[in-house]
């Protein structure tokens, strides 16, 4: 089959691979579409270990073409997801307690096995969530991640209806936060970015105030307009956007972690015991977050913004993506 594959120079070739025989409690799913995530990119440049070999690709949607014959949660022709959670212990304390992302066990497609760049896919049935009818399977892929990423993210930020929320990053993850924010959890939102490119399709997706911080001050404009965000969500890869959002909170705010900076960000003690803020970080989401957060997009309150390219694009994506040169979600389309 063909697989987008992980070489030792840091680079991905697109090459026939052989896939191995479904085992107990698997199934065999032919991929539809794959997002192009920005961890793909960590993952290719062995920013988090040397993963030569693996084929990349945790946002992908396929159709099952074969179930082991102790399978019961999926058949062959249901439509499903690959997603970064691809399989926990299922007995640990995270596993058990409604956290299973943080299980220590942890397999994440793309990255510790094989994942959905690829013709086809093995998946562990009990795992992969079905798409709901009704929903785009390109858009579903991009809820699979940056989707269900967000939208996990803002529940853990404790947003209200009709309060204030900052969003960091207007990029492939913070358009769909503005979605969710806006049309889910009838937030008000603040867009923050330096590109103003991605503010104006913030705008246009329903922002409420956006601003970009090489011209003004971010969080000084928020504490006097709106008298600071109830919280915020930093989607952003910057130390800077991190600080900021601390900043532009108000008393007993939640700032929420979602970008992966190498950098550590500034932290003030005494405003963070004063003004009871809290600072929490979120990673992806659980599978029942998943499900919950396709059902929103099958409704059509959230709408990812895709482009369709060949997988043999891959490389030519990821150099557009440092580039900062596109909006919304690159998707390989295995049909193409």
């Amino acid at each position: 089959m063909k697989a987008a594959v992980v070489t030792s120079d840091k680079t991905v070739e697109v090459k026939d691979k052989d896939i191995r025989a479904i085992r107990s409690g698997e199934a065999l799913v032919d991929v539809e579409f794959c997002g192009v995530c920005h961890t793909d990119l960590h993952v290719k440049n062995a920013d988090f270990g040397d993963k030569t070999g693996v084929t990349l690709g945790h946002e992908g949607i396929g159709v099952v073409r074969e179930v082991a014959d102790d399978v019961t949660s999926l058949k062959v022709g249901d439509r499903v997801s690959i997603a970064w959670f691809f399989e926990g212990c299922g007995h640990c304390e995270y596993c058990v307690n409604g956290r299973e992302t943080l299980c220590r066990e942890v397999k994440n497609a793309g990255y510790s096995v094989d994942g959905a760049m690829a013709e086809h896919c093995i998946v562990t049935a009990d795992y992969a969530v079905k798409v709901p009818d009704g929903l785009d399977p390109a858009a579903a892929s991009s809820v699979t991640c940056a989707g269900v990423t967000t939208y996990k993210a803002i529940k853990e930020s404790k947003i209200k209806p009709g309060q204030w929320i900052a969003i960091y990053g207007l990029g492939r993850l913070g358009n769909l936060a503005l979605q969710y924010a806006k049309n889910v959890f009838n937030a008000k939102v603040v867009a923050i970015d330096v590109n103003d490119t991605q503010l104006d399709f913030a705008r246009e997706v329903g922002a409420d105030l956006i601003l970009n911080p090489t011209k003004e001050n971010a969080e000084q404009v928020m504490q006097e307009k709106i008298g600071g965000a109830h919280a915020a969500i930093v989607t952003a890869v910057a130390k800077s956007a991190f600080n900021s959002a601390i900043d532009c909170v108000r008393a007993g705010g939640v700032v929420v972690a979602v970008g992966l900076p190498p950098e550590a960000m500034d932290l003030s003690i005494p405003r963070l015991v004063l003004d009871g803020i809290e600072v929490v970080g979120s990673l992806v989401g659980t599978r029942e977050d998943l499900r919950e957060a396709f059902d929103f997009a099958a409704e059509g309150l959230v709408v990812p913004k895709v482009e369709k390219r060949p997988i043999e694009d891959i490389n030519d994506i990821f150099d557009e993506m440092i580039e900062g040169k596109f909006k919304g979600r690159m998707v390989i389309d295995m049909n193409m």
